[in-house]
C-alpha cells in the first residue's frame, strides 16, 4: 500500500494550484484527476477574466499549462477516481478506481461541483457555442445581444441581472407562474426594464448552425405549458441557471457538508471538521465559483496541509 504525506483528490485550478503549492512545500503530493481531469473549464472555450492572460486563453489550455506548472515541481498527477476513503483515522486510507490503495498524512479535496443542465441533446451541442451555466463567465462575450436565463431562483434571477447590464435584453424562462427566488431579487427582475420573465415557459430544443469546430446558437424553440404552444425566441446566448451538485458523493456521512452537499469548512480557512482534510474551490464554494477564488482557496489548503504536518 502507497503512503503519501498529501494526497490531492480532483484536478481544475483547486487542485493543480494545491499540487504546485504542496509540491513547492516538498510534501509529494499524488493528485488523482478525477473523471474530468481539469474540472469544468475544460468545457469552457475561453477564459477572459483570469489574471495574467491579457488576450484571454481557452479553458483546456489553460488547464494543460496549470498541470504542467505542477509537474514541473513534482507533483505525481494520475489518472484515477477516489471510490472510497476512512476518516476515522490517520493517516487516512483511500481507495482509487483502479483498484490501488493509498495512506494519507493528508487529504485535499478539490472534485468541484457539476452545473445541472436541462438534459437537450441541443444544449450539449451547443455547449462552449452559445450555452453556458456561468454568467459571471462568459456574459461579457454577449454584450449588446439578446440572451436567455433559464430558472427560478436566487442563482437565476442573479444570473438575468448580470446579464441585464451587458446585454440588449434578457429572457428569463421559468416553468411556473412565480419564481422561487427571494422577493428583493424577484422584485430586482421584475424592475429591470430588458428582462422579460416568460411564465410558465419550458425549453424544447435550441437551435442554431454548426460549421466544423464553429457554432453560432441563435434561439431557442419554447413550448407555453399552460396553452402547449411553440414559439421561438431570437437569441446568442442561453444560460442554464437551475444549479449546481458539488462532488461529494464518497464524503457523506463521513465529512460535514449543507443540506445540498457542500463541505463545510471553518472560517477562513479550508479545514473541515475532520484534522487533516482540507476542501479546496467548487465543492466548498457555491457562492462565486470561479477559476481565480477556487485557485485562491487550492493555495491555502496547501499551506494549512503543510502546516498541520509541521504541528
Amino acid at each position: 500500500m502507497e503512503n503519501t504525506k498529501c494526497l490531492i483528490i480532483g484536478s481544475g485550478p483547486a487542485g493543480y494550484t494545491a499540487a504546485i503549492y504542496a509540491s513547492r512545500a516538498d510534501l509529494n503530493p499524488i493528485v488523482y484527476q478525477g473523471m474530468e481531469p481539469g474540472g469544468q473549464l475544460t468545457t469552457t472555450t475561453e477564459v477572459d477574466n483570469f489574471p495574467g492572460y491579457p488576450e484571454g486563453i481557452d479553458g483546456p489550455a489553460m488547464m494543460e499549462q496549470f498541470q504542467k506548472q505542477a509537474e514541473r515541481f513534482g507533483a505525481d498527477i494520475r489518472w484515477g477516481v477516489a471510490t472510497e476513503i476512512d476518516t476515522t483515522q490517520r493517516p487516512f486510507k483511500v481507495k482509487i478506481d483502479d483498484g490501488n490503495e493509498l495512506l494519507a498524512e493528508t487529504v485535499i479535496i478539490a472534485t468541484g461541483a457539476t452545473a445541472k443542465y436541462l438534459g437537450l441533446e441541443s444544449e450539449e451541442k451547443f455547449k462552449g457555442g452559445g450555452v453556458s451555466a456561468c454568467a459571471t463567465c462568459d456574459g461579457f462575450f454577449y454584450k449588446g445581444k439578446d440572451v436567455a436565463v433559464v430558472g427560478g431562483g436566487d442563482t437565476a434571477a442573479e444570473e438575468a441581472t448580470y446579464l441585464a447590464n451587458l446585454c440588449n435584453k434578457v429572457y428569463l424562462i421559468h416553468r411556473r407562474d412565480q419564481l422561487r427566488a427571494s422577493k428583493a431579487m424577484q422584485n430586482k427582475v421584475l424592475n429591470t426594464p430588458n428582462i422579460e420573465v416568460l411564465w410558465d415557459t419550458e425549453v424544447k430544443e435550441i437551435v442554431g448552425e454548426v460549421k466544423g469546430f464553429t457554432k453560432a446558437l441563435n434561439g431557442a424553440i419554447l413550448v407555453n405549458n399552460k396553452t402547449n404552444k411553440e414559439f421561438k425566441i431570437d437569441i446568442e446566448g442561453f444560460f442554464v441557471a437551475i444549479g449546481h451538485k458539488p462532488n461529494t458523493d464518497i464524503f457523506k456521512g463521513k465529512l460535514e457538508m449543507d443540506e445540498t452537499g457542500y463541505l463545510i469548512t471553518k472560517p477562513d480557512s479550508t479545514a473541515t471538521n475532520v484534522p487533516g482534510i482540507f476542501a479546496a474551490g467548487d465543492v466548498q464554494d457555491k457562492h462565486y465559483r470561479q477559476a481565480i477564488t477556487a485557485a485562491g482557496t487550492g493555495a491555502m489548503a496547501a499551506i494549512e496541509a503543510e502546516r498541520f504536518l509541521g504541528e
